[in-house]
């Protein structure tokens, strides 16, 4: 019976992977994802590698051959749901069978990290989006802002100090979490400003 797996694969070590996404993996006549994803499994079915540029033609890829019968997994770093592939495939409208597996995001894993009880946090994706002063009013709220940035984090502290949120702000950036070279880094927004980190990280303003 032809099915669409959305398959959370965590945050990039397959500490994290779950059962349930080997599972499906493992089922599939079709694997789509990133090099990184993909290489987490073993995969004996036909795999297909995507980028940025030709993510929309992959997805339609992947609800096309499950119309034709297949069983179809999509890696999604992460959760699926959090800044994840679940919203573009549902934005195709296509009328297939879609089974979600969640993975961990990011974002859980830096809470953990850091000791955050998740539940009394502000969790911002900005991935797909620019900085903007819609963020203003959820960092002055008063509890810690879990973000998921689509920049560097000192674009970010610059952005914040820029407009009016005190310098000495105590901040942390989670940076390639889960991998042999992850790096958690607790300081103040004044200081990440002069850091250099990479786009694959987690921010958190207190």
């Amino acid at each position: 019976m032809s099915k669409l797996y959305i398959v959370g694969i965590g945050p990039g070590s397959k500490d994290y992977l779950t059962q349930a996404a080997l599972n499906a993996v493992k089922n599939s006549d079709m694997v789509i994802g990133s090099k990184r994803a993909l290489d987490l499994f073993k995969i004996d079915s036909l795999k297909i590698e995507i980028n940025a540029k030709n993510m929309n033609k992959s997805l339609k890829e992947a609800v096309t051959n499950v119309k034709n019968g297949k069983v179809v997994s999509l890696l999604s770093t992460g959760d699926p749901g959090f800044s994840g592939i679940l919203k573009p495939i549902l934005n195709l409208k296509s009328d297939v069978d879609i089974e979600v597996i969640p993975g961990i995001s990011s974002v859980q894993l830096c809470a953990a990290k850091l000791k955050i009880p998740w539940d009394e946090s502000d969790l911002i994706t900005m991935h797909g989006k620019g900085i903007s002063d819609d963020i203003l009013d959820v960092i002055n709220k008063g509890k810690p802002s879990i973000i998921l940035p689509n920049f560097k984090p000192a674009e970010l502290a610059e952005f914040l100090i820029e407009n009016g949120v005190d310098k000495n702000r105590k901040a942390a950036v989670c940076e390639k979490l889960s991998y042999e070279d992850e790096k958690i880094v607790k300081s103040t927004l004044k200081e990440i400003l002069e850091m250099e980190f990479s786009y694959m990280g987690v921010m958190v303003v207190y």
